[in-house]
């Protein structure tokens, strides 16, 4: 199939079956951008719910610019990979220095946070910039139908593909053709079970026609996921004035980078009795798991804290960025 004749039929498959999402019935390059930093790492449905809250509480850039980090990473909570977040509000920033968001892909890619990818499908749906996205789903689309074995994670093939993509977009209308291969590869050409007998290319898949669409596109084995183990003690204080709760802001060079944590029990050793509320909790990210004990002790008498870390209010600790880690061990606290 001639390369304007696959255009083409995308772009028909789209017109029948592309999502109908709210960040696509504007050029406004705020709420798109927003979209895309939500979205990586992150499904659709989720993504859209989070979406439609930062845009109900910073209607534009200018109002996200002006928030304070711990409200964003506040309102964030539950999305993981918190220097999204952090990248998005420094890249808010720079727009307004800016004066406006930048219309080139040079300008947008400068954005904190901002990639590739992001960039030219920013680019492409507010601009109309003809510059093609290559993520994920339009590896596989394109490893598929082209029949393409190059490593998608490898140096050659990141490069084969973009290039392979760029010659593919239409000299028109290049978001809507970004849009279109996205879907396709997110509800017809699927990682598992695709679609391919109601596919519309399916007379000239090569991966089709030889019997290969499990085994395209080709990825290089990831590297070994870590272990990590932690540790930690909830230390609730009763006073007079209600409870409170020992806590610190996690520091730089870290995961969890600027969000909250009760006392690490390699950095305090608690007098007198605990309980174990927790042990072993696992959780998933995507390098690394995680394996937590979690402790709970109730003082009439403050301890002495290790550096860093200070007494909370604990009918405000809803009011400080958390991570989700954090979130499931408290769901276990006493009340």
């Amino acid at each position: 199939m001639e390369q304007n004749r696959f255009a083409t039929v995308l772009l028909q498959w789209f017109r029948q079956h592309g999502r109908d999402l709210p960040w696509r019935n504007t050029r406004d390059a705020y709420p798109i951008w927003l979209s895309e930093i939500i979205l990586q790492q992150t499904r659709v449905q989720q993504g859209w719910e989070y979406w439609e809250r930062f845009m109900q509480r910073w209607p534009t850039v200018e109002e996200l610019a002006a928030a304070t980090e711990d409200e964003v990473l506040r309102l964030w909570q539950g999305l993981g990979y918190y220097s999204r977040a952090r990248n998005m509000h420094f890249a808010a920033r720079q727009i307004v220095t800016m004066g406006g968001f930048p219309s080139s892909y040079e300008g947008i890619r400068s954005l904190k946070g901002v990639g590739d990818y992001t960039a030219a499908a920013i680019g492409s749906m507010a601009f109309g910039l003809p510059t093609a996205v290559v993520d994920g789903n339009v590896y596989r689309v394109l490893a598929r139908y082209f029949g393409i074995s190059t490593p998608i994670n490898s140096t050659e093939g990141k490069k084969e593909f973009s290039m392979l993509a760029q010659e593919l977009l239409p000299a028109t209308d290049a978001g809507t053709y970004n849009q279109a291969i996205m879907d396709f590869g997110a509800i017809q050409c699927t990682p598992q079970s695709p679609q391919c007998m109601s596919c519309p290319l399916q007379e000239s898949c090569c991966a089709l026609s030889e019997g290969k669409v499990s085994q395209l596109p080709v990825k290089l084995k990831k590297l070994k996921v870590k272990e990590r183990h932690f540790s930690y003690i909830y230390i609730r204080y009763r006073g007079e004035g209600g409870s409170q709760v020992a806590m610190r802001r996690r520091g730089s060079g870290d995961i969890w980078q600027g969000l909250w944590e009760p006392v690490n029990m390699e950095e305090h050793t608690p007098t007198g009795a605990t309980q174990l509320l927790v042990k072993g909790l696992k959780h998933v990210l995507t390098h690394l798991v995680l394996y937590c004990d979690f402790y709970f002790q109730e003082v009439k008498e403050k301890p002495m804290l290790p550096e860093g870390y200070q007494w909370i209010d604990e009918i405000d600790l809803d009011q400080y960025a958390l991570p989700r880690m954090m979130e499931l061990l408290f769901e276990k606290l006493p009340m």
